[in-house]
């Protein structure tokens, strides 16, 4: 029975209190009611009561908005986390969500918005065919708030129609869309234009007024999306006209002079305005093309009034955006070919957004993790310089000789000013070494450079204006031109030899020990750049050997910026300290045990309050190196990093650390792997605790932990089984197998316990295992549970016969071994075929049923699940797609790494796929030599089955019959 409303007041009213102990048991009784039918609406009722205390309806919203997130989308393959929303709740919750969202205040209403549209995300429009009449009813609403609020939430739901491929089922969705909200949507846009004339005075009616027309932009986005819908061809000049009127608008009470950080209502409403103006330009749209001289000449007169101040930043991008999108093709060359627009687009718009302006020496002294997330060349955030690079690039791709020259004119008139006072213009050379920048590169990616524009020379600029910015070591002289310096250097680094790389090597390190925390972070992204880089045969271009003569230095630095208390966490230097260790490789033992002491300490130090989750990442990968690196080839040192890991490792699981617990049971996997012998008694006292329900309750840890047990199970199963321990492991089995989120990780631990615990000690447990996956099965036979099981099948088949799988399901239901096998093995290998060591395991299972069950061949029903098998298995060898016996490989050295929220997978820890079956080093063989056994043993049954197969698959038996001829041979 679901909680009363009071009650429920308490609950979350506990969940809110700073007492650790409360708010633990609080959020337990809260999960625990998201499975009792009826919840949700008791919470629903308590998010619409005004009479709610704030804070109380606050956390009751989120928690309505976050259990719709969890349980709304029944058929998730990863679950619903069991939360229950019965059809009838479902129902009252559409019924009543929109007007609730309308009637609350702003941050409920943007709670209720959200869960608006988590659930059209899955019902809509095909099971809620009244949502969009229903915010469509509320845009004659007259509250601007409210109209607001609706078209939000309609933004919101129809986000999904971009950057999605097409289909049949997408465009449904768009016509039907469109043909209920097209026309009211344009008649609103115009008569809320009509209230922004109406209202320009009054800035209280006319701001809401300004962000219902942004959000009428943004769905215009997507409703644009995918192809440019015929009411919108047909009404192009009307629509364009509005946008004009936008772009120019201008209303001094809605600017605020003072304020330089925060765009206005104008500032964003022209952002969306230009970035549909981009959406048409770059698709190409025809209806669009007479319209693009003017609105090259309007957002060009926009760009040009744009301050300097940051609030203008995202205007001043999307305007750059578009006019590059035009200048680089061919068609619209005749807008930009005269020199004169030319030099007026580098003078007026590229240079100027490319100078520091003195908010940037701000960020660059205060907020420098600021500075580097807008500036660094990998990062996704949008900024004038990178946006004016771009817009070099794409003039580059027409006027490559025009645009060179006249930027090789100015760079060299901004270096000869720098030349002449280089204390105080400092910013000239900056600005010089971008443009250079912008007109450089023809072609990028994450591993750098990889064309060069020719009428440049790179070299002669690095070597003349470069190489002497890094060779001052006065870290107090002109920081920002060395951090350019330092980004110029590693953009290139594909154009550096091994030489120039190891000649730069002294100098990066020594701005490691820059005060300025963007110096020293650029240069630990510029090394641990440079380590990753590749010659022309794919190797790197710095070896172990090479990087020995830094390695004390090059530690040294490193790891004092990660005991400077005075700097944040930074991932860049972590991830400089991962890729050193891991290409140092045998030469990291010299400095093992104080890297490992460093390490640890840092491990100690973020413990007591994580906060960047790619620091912990690259730290923890640290360690996996050094694990890696040293045990791999020298099992003896495992207890040696036991001695140093276990007490933070033991810390940290004493105090509980969220975030670090999944990174410490995959490294205690790692060692456990690699140790010789059986299980320690460190290990022996872990796994108590490890079997224990609440160690899985916590999702993230779940892969991890699994691992962990195929690591005890691999090391000791013999142990496990003699301390009456295995049960405990089955029971942890069963926990996962039972819920779609975590069944992958189930069939990992099964996987490993058929693999490595001896089948007597398995006989007493296998009829309750094979009934609980058939009840899993009969519950919901989705197409990755069958998979899993299937694979489960051909493993334990392969390991203990057809006879023990047929013995053991025909004792549950006499005939279930067949019907399992005709219903879900053999149809799954044609609907989802197996690959790489899945497939190597059907077919070593598959070969057992058909060649040493010949119960099977007893009447002519076995006869036609033989048949269906020998094809499945031919059809696996034949196919080239299924890698046979292959895994992926993982922890390769260049891979890019990085924090993964949904798991925190190591890649350095990472270890491939269990092979249940090393002694078989040829399936393929395995399988025909048997075959031709079997056939020679028993020609009369197994030779007509053959000739049918051939008669009804010519193409497949032909495949057959070269296994076999070659076999033979």
């Amino acid at each position: 029975m679901a909680m009363s409303e009071d009650h429920l007041k308490s609950v979350l009213a506990q969940t809110l209190t700073p007492n650790a102990d409360q708010r633990k048991a609080a959020e337990k009784q809260l999960a625990d009611s998201q499975k009792i039918e009826g919840f949700p609406l008791v919470l629903l009722r308590l998010v619409a009561a005004d009479t709610t205390e704030p804070a109380v309806r606050q956390a009751a919203a989120v928690s309505f908005k976050n259990l719709v997130k969890k349980g709304w989308d029944e058929h998730h393959e990863d679950g619903t986390d069991g939360i229950v929303i019965s059809p009838k709740d479902r129902d009252l919750i559409k019924t009543h969500l929109v007007e609730l969202m309308c009637t609350a205040p702003p941050q409920i209403q943007a709670q209720c918005s959200e869960a608006i549209s988590l659930v059209a995300k899955v019902d809509f429009p095909k099971n809620w065919q009244n949502l969009l009449p229903e915010l469509i009813g509320k845009f004659n609403s007259p509250d601007p708030n409210v109209v607001c609020g609706v078209l939000a939430t309609a933004n919101s739901i129809l986000k999904r129609f971009r950057y999605v491929n097409r289909s049949d089922a997408l465009y449904e969705d768009i016509i039907y869309t469109l043909d209920k909200l097209a026309a009211p949507l344009l008649t609103l846009f115009k008569t809320t234009g009509q209230a922004v004339d109406h209202y320009a005075n009054d800035a209280n009616q006319l701001a809401p007024r300004l962000k219902a027309l942004r959000s009428m932009c943004r769905i215009f986005y997507s409703l644009n999306w995918q192809d440019l819908p015929e009411y919108y061809e047909d009404r192009m000049e009307e629509v364009m006209e509005v946008f004009a009127k936008y772009l120019k608008y201008k209303n001094p009470i809605m600017e605020d002079e003072d304020e330089e950080m925060e765009p206005s209502p104008v500032d964003k409403l022209q952002t969306a305005v230009v970035d549909n103006l981009f959406l048409y330009a770059n698709k190409d749209e025809e209806p669009f093309i007479p319209f693009l001289p003017q609105f090259v000449q309007i957002v060009w007169n926009l760009l040009m009034g744009l301050s300097p101040h940051p609030k203008h930043d995202i205007l001043a991008t999307s305007c750059i955006k578009f006019l590059s999108s035009l200048v680089a093709k061919p068609m619209h060359r005749h807008l930009f070919q005269d020199p004169g627009t030319l030099k007026e687009i580098i003078s007026k718009i590229v240079i100027p957004n490319l100078m520091i302006r003195e908010t940037d020496e701000e960020r660059f002294e205060d907020d420098p993790q600021e500075f580097i997330m807008g500036d660094m060349e990998e990062s996704d955030t949008e900024s004038r310089r990178k946006r004016s690079q771009g817009l070099l690039r794409a003039m580059c791709k027409q006027f490559e000789a025009e645009t060179t020259a006249i930027c090789g004119e100015q760079i060299n008139t901004m270096l000869n000013e720098f030349k002449s006072a280089p204390n105080d213009k400092w910013a000239a050379k900056d600005a010089a070494i971008h443009l250079m920048l912008g007109i450089s590169v023809r072609a990028e990616s994450n591993q750098g450079v990889s064309q060069v524009n020719d009428k440049v020379n790179i070299m002669d600029f690095f070597s003349t204006h470069i190489l002497t910015e890094l060779q001052d070591t006065n870290h107090s002289v002109r920081p920002m031109v060395k951090a350019t310096a330092i980004k110029f250097a590693s953009t290139f680094r594909n154009q550096f030899t091994k030489e120039n790389i190891l000649a730069l090597m002294p100098l990066l390190i020594s701005h490691l020990s820059s005060p300025s925390i963007v110096v020293h972070t650029y240069s630990a992204a510029a090394l641990e750049k440079f380590l990753v880089s590749k010659d022309a045969n794919k190797q790197p271009k710095i070896g172990s050997q090479d990087l020995q003569p830094f390695l004390e230095s090059l530690f040294t630095s490193l790891f004092a910026i990660v005991d400077n208390t005075d700097f944040n966490e930074n991932e860049y230097v972590m991830k400089c300290i991962m890729r050193s260790l891991n290409s140092a490789k045998e030469s990291i033992l010299q400095v093992v045990q104080i890297v490992l002491e460093k390490v640890t300490n840092a491990v100690f130090a973020v413990a007591k309050n994580p906060r960047n989750p790619q620091y912990n990442h690259y730290m923890f990968e640290s360690i996996a190196v050094l694990v890696k690196a040293v045990c791999s080839s020298n099992p003896e040192h495992v207890d040696t990093f036991e001695g140093l890991l276990f007490p933070p490792f033991q810390q940290i699981l004493q105090m509980d650390v969220a975030e670090f617990t999944p990174y410490v049971f995959q490294i205690l996997s790692q060692l456990l792997e690699y140790k010789s012998g059986g299980l320690s008694d460190a290990y022996r006292m872990l796994l108590p605790p490890i079997l224990s329900p609440t160690c899985w309750e916590r999702r993230g840890n779940i892969p991890a932990l699994t691992r962990l047990l195929q690591a005890y199970l691999m090391k000791g199963a013999a142990e496990i089984v003699q301390n009456n321990q295995l049960s405990g492991i089955l029971g942890v089995w069963q926990k996962l197998n039972a819920s779609k989120a975590t069944e992958i990780s189930g069939f990992d631990l099964l996987g490993a316990i058929v693999q490595f615990v001896p089948v007597n000690a398995l006989d007493p447990m296998l009829t309750n295992l094979f009934n609980l996956i058939l009840m899993r099965l009969q519950q919901g036979k989705t197409p990755r549970y069958t998979r899993l099981v299937s694979d489960f099948f051909a493993q334990f088949v392969g390991q203990f016969g057809t006879e023990k799988l047929v013995g053991t399901l025909d004792g549950i239901q006499p005939g279930l071994s067949q019907m399992v096998l005709n219903s879900i093995w053999i149809p799954r290998l044609t609907s989802d075929p197996p690959v790489r060591m899945a497939a190597k395991n059907h077919i070593v299972g598959l070969t057992k049923i058909l060649c040493d069950t010949p119960s099977l061949l007893s009447d002519v029903n076995g006869q036609k699940v033989w048949l269906h098998a020998l094809t499945a298995a031919v059809k696996i060898l034949s196919s080239q797609e299924s890698y046979l016996g292959s895994s992926v490989d993982s922890g390769d050295d260049d891979v890019e790494i990085g924090y993964d929220p949904t798991m925190s997978r190591l890649n350095f820890a990472s270890r491939a796929p269990l092979d249940p079956f090393k002694n078989v080093t040829n399936a393929a063989q395995l399988f025909a030599s048997s075959l031709n056994q079997a056939i020679n043993t028993n020609a009369t049954v197994y030779q007509p089955l053959i000739q049918q197969g051939q008669s009804t698959d010519p193409k497949t038996f032909a495949a057959l019959e070269t296994m076999l001829s070659t076999a033979r041979t």
